[in-house]
């Protein structure tokens, strides 16, 4: 297996997979043939990975929810995280441990002073919801291409709503793994960050060129360790 730019010393070799624990060096040790080195390798390659994959979660992240909140706002009013109105419109989680999104908004909103404060609050899973069949004649009909300016021209409204709503939900599903520092070195990280593009580029297409400028996940995928 090829790759890693630093050697191991002895000691790290020897201490690191315990650092790590052994279930979670198990991982990366089958991969690597029960290499310990090489799994090791394994493992910063990684971690460098999820670390530079902050960069474009980050900008996607801020870049959409605005685009969606100041679509709600011009819809709502200013004061929407508590409008009755919005908070009826919330799609309905079919079972009660599923997430529900006016839950959730309830919660915030009644600690929180401003929308603006309300935004940052709000878990990732509530923006992914707005992208729901339901809000299409509410707001993204007449609003979808107005915030969302980068979006692909041939795409009808409800495609591109349903399209934003299953990259948001893969995206979301990537970001938890990554903070919950699990392994994301069995999947497509390629098409993980090709999806994180798209949406910033929808949004806008000159935050997505200066995101591309300022990440670093292309190059470390290039990078990845191989048999």
């Amino acid at each position: 297996m090829k790759g890693g730019n630093l050697p191991f010393t002895p000691n790290e070799i020897r201490d690191l997979p315990q650092i790590i624990s052994a279930p979670r060096f198990a991982t990366y040790l089958q991969a690597a043939g029960n290499h310990k080195e090489q799994a090791l390798v394994l493992y910063e390659w990684n971690l460098l990975l999820s670390a530079a994959f902050i960069v474009p979660l980050h900008i996607c992240e801020v870049a959409v929810r605005n685009g969606i909140a100041e679509a709600i706002e011009k819809v709502h009013g200013a004061t929407w995280p508590w409008s009755n109105g919005f908070l009826r419109s919330l799609p309905r989680p079919k079972r009660a441990i599923d997430y529900n999104p006016e839950k959730d908004l309830r919660s915030v909103a009644s600690r929180e002073p401003t929308a603006g404060k309300v935004i940052a609050e709000l878990k990732f899973a509530f923006w992914e919801h707005l992208f729901t069949a339901g809000q299409d004649c509410r707001i993204w009909n007449a609003y979808f291409r107005i915030y969302f300016p980068g979006t692909p021209s041939e795409l009808t409204i409800a495609l591109a709503r349903e399209r934003a709503y299953n990259a948001l939900k893969a995206i979301r599903l990537l970001r938890n793994r990554i903070a919950h520092h699990e392994p994301i070195f069995t999947r497509n990280v390629s098409d993980e960050y090709n999806r994180i593009h798209e949406m910033i580029h929808w949004r806008s297409p000159a935050a997505a060129a200066w995101m591309t400028r300022k990440q670093g996940v292309t190059v470390l995928i290039a990078q990845k360790p191989r048999p």
